[in-house]
């Protein structure tokens, strides 16, 4: 990679004073400044002894010149909110806070196309029948971009919220019958994200497909369900946890031993407590603690969670959730532990 500092300094006549080498007239913020240039060059393969030229972008000419405005497109951006309320008002005076209320959701929408952007290059990643573990500090960052996003979101809300009840009434009415549940990209980023339909809370006692009545709509939505979902390809990278197939480890069995002695621990000492209004609530929390770990241990127990939609992933990609977790010190599960903890966050 170049040193984004450095750039050409055009000779003043091409024919009398040509370069002579990659590093010749190349200047670090202006400054001539050949060997620091040179060394920074031969870090990146384009020393003098290299025949290769670096390509440093050029600034395009005076007509085609990138500005900040028209890089954004500001124009079509800043004049996209048109407020109804002086549409339709007979002195084409606005109402004050629909000027909010359309920038609140705007972002909203901008922000949700990040992260079906997000959403989609990460189940690029883990889909793959193999994944380069360089690219798992890739899906962190990605991970944990939706997550600061989704925040961010929620605090747009207070924002929101300086609009009391009765300023909104002043043009609620012109915006019937429009809706939030109206919002594509958030039914696509469910959808994407591994949202089930019996998940689905109705909208307005049926199905939210309903509420998108055009043909481009509809095959949006339909493409995101014929594609695997990030929860999917999630769960096929855990079942693929190194070391659950390891006959001579036996992961597994190993966690089962280990939960049998924990209950048989925990169930010795609350026999022991003396008090026996104490004795009964520690057996019972026993009983509760045995239960929760039943329901990992037990795949026939862990089906009907799944049935019932109180489990989402394989028994098979439990384990390896468990396996990363409780070996996350180990170099090989690091990485992986700090992606799942990322998931949790995107999925919770």
């Amino acid at each position: 990679m170049t040193c984004p500092y450095a750039r050409f300094v055009e000779p003043e006549d091409e024919t009398t004073s040509p370069p002579t080498t990659a590093t010749s007239k190349l200047t670090i913020n202006g400054s001539v400044n050949n060997d620091a240039l040179a060394e920074i060059l031969s870090l990146t393969g384009y020393g003098t002894s290299s025949s290769a030229k670096p390509e440093l972008k050029r600034l395009p000419s005076s007509d085609e010149l990138v500005t900040y405005g028209n890089y954004l497109q500001l124009n079509l951006l800043l004049n996209s909110q048109v407020l109804l309320s002086a549409q339709n008002d007979q002195n084409k005076n606005p109402v004050h806070d629909e000027h909010l209320f359309m920038i609140i959701h705007q972002t909203f929408e901008l922000w949700f196309k990040q992260i079906i952007w997000e959403i989609d290059s990460l189940r690029d990643i883990f889909g793959d029948d193999s994944i380069d573990e360089s690219y798992m500090f890739v899906s962190i960052n990605r991970l944990q971009r939706c997550v600061q996003i989704w925040r961010l979101l929620c605090d747009q809300i207070i924002i929101l919220e300086t609009m009391t009840p009765l300023d909104f009434m002043e043009f609620r009415s012109y915006l019937s019958p429009a809706s939030g549940f109206q919002s594509l990209q958030f039914r696509l980023i469910e959808n994407k994200l591994g949202l089930t339909e019996k998940s689905r809370v109705l909208y307005n006692q049926s199905s939210y497909k309903n509420a998108f009545p055009s043909a481009h709509e509809q095959k949006e939505l339909t493409n995101s369900l014929e594609e695997a979902t990030l929860l999917m390809v999630i769960e096929r990278w855990l079942e693929r946890t190194p070391g659950l197939e390891d006959t001579s480890f036996n992961f597994w069995e190993r966690y089962k031993r280990s939960v049998v002695q924990y209950i048989d621990y925990l169930q010795s000492n609350a026999e022991d407590e003396p008090n026996p209004t104490a004795r009964e609530a520690a057996l019972d929390d026993v009983k509760k603690t045995a239960d929760t770990f039943r329901s990992f241990i037990d795949e026939k127990f862990h089906q009907q969670l799944l049935a019932r939609s109180e489990r989402r992933m394989s028994h098979k990609a439990l384990q390896g959730a468990l396996m990363i977790m409780l070996y996350r010190e180990q170099p090989r599960f690091q990485v992986c532990y700090y992606s799942s903890r990322s998931l949790s966050g995107v999925f919770f």
